[in-house]
């Protein structure tokens, strides 16, 4: 008779468990992104529809209005999730379309070298001597500044400031691609690629892209939170989205009734704040991810 004997192998855990931080990022970002895809079909007040029997009421003492109203009867909860999708948005558009232009431009300034290389570096040095802030602000002022004759609409302000965020994100995004790329363009396996005879679009598309992409994500990450404070910044200036429909046009509506109602300046700062907070928490996340990857290969 014969026994069978079963060995049970204890199980690891192939990652540690993660930091509180991870889940109160990611819990917020969440929320936000929530807010601002499914925030129109929330029963809240329109966000731009003033309440006149509620003016300048704080947070928690007016029926109907979770977090008060502004000074001019308008809603804080309505116009925080609204400034939730118009932030959210121009700030992942900037930074997905400036992204990926930098990267196209850093991949194969990295990978094909010589006289091309030489100039995209250049370039890239030039855009980053410019301030962010300068840049925006200049390219704005040109292109979506209120006239005597007309105002700018909501619409081409966000278009014009989309286009400016996108150009400061590309050479930022494009330097930390190129700089991936170098290290990776070196490596045997692509080598031994090029040696074979392997396309180069090919060897760029399944061996140097998908090990750059980490790093390009993580900057992506750092990238929308100061995409998010520049926007703010600029309408601080006066020359961002008007009319309070984003978190910095609320700010920059609010500092003018800081005595009497200071919660429409800090709600939006908080908010603005914890976004930043999240993203940048995610950016760092990833790169350390990366650097314990690329020191076991």
């Amino acid at each position: 008779m014969t026994t069978t004997t079963v060995t049970t192998v204890p199980t690891t855990k192939s990652a540690r468990k993660r930091p509180i931080g991870f889940y109160i990022a990611s819990t917020w970002l969440g929320l936000m992104v929530f807010l601002a895809v499914f925030g129109p079909f929330l029963p809240l007040p329109t966000w731009n529809e003033a309440q006149f029997e509620f003016l300048g009421a704080g947070p928690f003492s007016a029926p109907g209005h979770l977090l008060g109203t502004t000074n001019d009867g308008y809603d804080m909860l309505s116009g925080l999730v609204n400034g939730a999708r118009i932030s959210i948005f121009v700030s992942v558009v900037s930074v997905t379309i400036g992204g990926l232009i930098g990267g196209v431009i850093g991949i194969s300034s990295a990978y094909y070298r010589g006289k091309f290389d030489s100039v995209v570096q250049m370039v890239f040095n030039i855009m980053l001597s410019i301030p962010n802030l300068v840049l925006s602000l200049a390219l704005i002022s040109s292109f979506a500044a209120d006239t005597d004759e007309q105002t700018a609409t909501v619409a081409r302000r966000m278009t014009v400031l989309i286009f400016s965020l996108t150009i400061v994100i590309v050479p930022i995004v494009g330097r930390i691609a190129r700089g991936s790329a170098l290290q990776w363009s070196n490596r045997e396996f692509v080598l031994a690629s090029k040696s074979m005879g392997t396309p180069n679009l090919v060897i760029i598309r399944k061996h140097i892209l998908p090990n750059v992409a980490p790093a390009m994500l993580a900057i992506a990450f750092l990238a929308v939170g100061s995409v998010i404070i520049v926007e703010g910044s600029l309408a601080l200036l006066g020359v961002g989205i008007p009319g309070g429909a984003s978190w910095g046009s609320m700010l920059a509506t609010g500092r003018n009734y800081l005595e009497f109602s200071p919660h429409e300046v800090y709600m939006p700062a908080l908010a603005i704040a914890f976004t930043v907070i999240s993203t940048n928490y995610f950016g760092d996340y990833v790169r350390n991810h990366l650097d314990k990857r690329e020191s076991k290969i």
